[in-house]
């Protein structure tokens, strides 16, 4: 990579932008589209970059890419993702959403930005408005991802697809954020490991169907799921090495429409999370060898299983995030940035550097006032996080990161 300053000043968004951001905000937080169908959205984005001026484009379906080139220098790749929740929101906030979004199947439900990605695109799309104003304070080409369809796994993968890194400059490193049930102000970064892998499956039970009298002529796909669903979980506390962290959850369960009728089949969905690939594979593969064997106990057919989503490791390159630590620490001060654990969350992020062999960097800001009791956690109908300082906080906090990369050590633009 090309030389920089292991830390550089923190550019800050200048006055008028504090109105202008926290406007972006409550557009975002009241119009939230569910993963890959973030039109709307994709086009609010396409806007606000071209009244800075910024070349934009659009990828993967409703991603939205921009590029700023300022001169000669290293490139970086910043990614805000774009799309929210099936939720129905309870915030009570006056900008809280309204609105509604159909699922695959036709089922309209409610959608609201439960985990903060509205946060996440103001924050980059003031960071780019802070860049531009303080361009003396920097050289190189930043590259603004905006991607859609994290919550599902298939956003970065779709925008990879659809020739991401042939269409936008190629990055030394890809930088990312997310706002967490944190203290509002503070940051907290990993270096490794910084959220697990992801596998989502769904099971197919098949067995007799009988009269709820007549037991021994069916072959009930109930009881056999409850074996199944009940041996999966030793999984975890007596096939792994205690210091290897899994969790295996079944999140839902559909058997049956009658009490008195033994159905032919039942249906379960499983959530799986590690964070090193060996461990991933020994899972799976225990938990496909438990859900045959357990079939064949019960002389039932062979059971389907069926991949809903995986998600890619998401790693900090230990270099590059000591590095991005250290501009946190410059622009934030030391008081409000910690190295934190992994989180058992998974993202699809990792996959927009993996797929290219360069590092990434990925880190938490808090969005919360934990004086005023426990915080809702992401995916909660009451996730609302504080205006601010949360969004000051992941504006400074993204170009600090940036500027560690592509800072010149000049003076910029401060919060008036």
């Amino acid at each position: 990579m090309t030389a920089r300053p292991e830390t550089a000043p923190a550019l800050l968004p200048a006055a008028p932008d504090t109105e202008r951001m926290h406007r972006i905000y409550r557009h975002l937080h009241s119009h939230p589209e569910l993963s890959m169908r973030e039109h709307a959205t994709a086009d609010f984005i396409a806007a606000e970059l071209d009244e800075l001026g910024v070349e934009n484009f659009r990828c993967g379906g409703t991603g939205v890419v921009g590029v700023i080139r300022n001169g000669e220098g290293p490139v970086v790749a910043f990614r805000a993702d774009t799309d929210a929740l099936p939720i129905a929101e309870d915030t009570g906030l006056d900008y809280a959403s309204t609105a509604t979004g159909t699922l695959d199947d036709g089922t309209v439900v409610p959608v609201m930005h439960g985990c903060g990605h509205d946060t996440h695109v103001t924050s980059l799309l003031t960071a780019a408005r802070t860049l531009l104003e303080g361009a003396d304070a920097w050289a190189g080409t930043l590259v603004l991802v905006f991607q859609p369809g994290e919550e599902t796994a298939a956003g970065a993968r779709a925008m990879v697809d659809d020739g991401l890194w042939e269409r936008a400059p190629r990055p030394e490193v890809v930088l990312g954020q997310h706002v967490m049930p944190l203290a509002a102000g503070t940051v907290t970064i990993s270096h490794g490991t910084a959220m697990a892998m992801a596998d989502a499956l769904r099971v197919t039970l098949y067995g007799k169907q009988s009269h709820g009298s007549q037991p021994q002529s069916s072959i009930d796909p109930i009881v056999l799921g409850a074996h199944v669903i009940t041996r999966l979980q030793t999984v975890v506390s007596r096939e792994l090495d205690p210091r290897s962290p899994a969790v295996i959850t079944s999140g839902t369960f559909h058997a049956g429409l009658k009490e008195n009728i033994i159905p032919d089949r039942a249906e379960f969905t499983l959530n799986i999370r590690t964070f090193e690939q060996p461990v991933r594979e020994a899972v799976l593969a225990a938990v496909r060898r438990i859900i045959a064997a357990e079939a064949a106990a019960s002389n039932a057919p062979e059971p389907l299983v069926e991949e809903i989503y995986t998600f890619p490791r998401c790693h900090n390159d230990p270099v590059a995030a000591g590095r991005v630590e250290s501009a946190l620490r410059a622009a934030l001060g030391e008081e409000n940035v910690a190295v934190g654990e992994p989180v058992m969350g998974s993202e699809d992020f990792g996959h927009l550097a993996d797929s290219i062999g360069v590092p990434s960097v990925y880190w938490m800001f808090g969005g919360f006032d934990l004086d005023a009791g426990e915080p809702p956690v992401n995916h909660s109908p009451y996730f609302g996080p504080l205006m601010e300082p949360t969004l000051a906080t992941g504006t400074r906090a993204a170009v600090a990161g940036i500027l560690a990369y592509l800072g010149t050590g000049a003076a910029g633009p401060t919060l008036g």
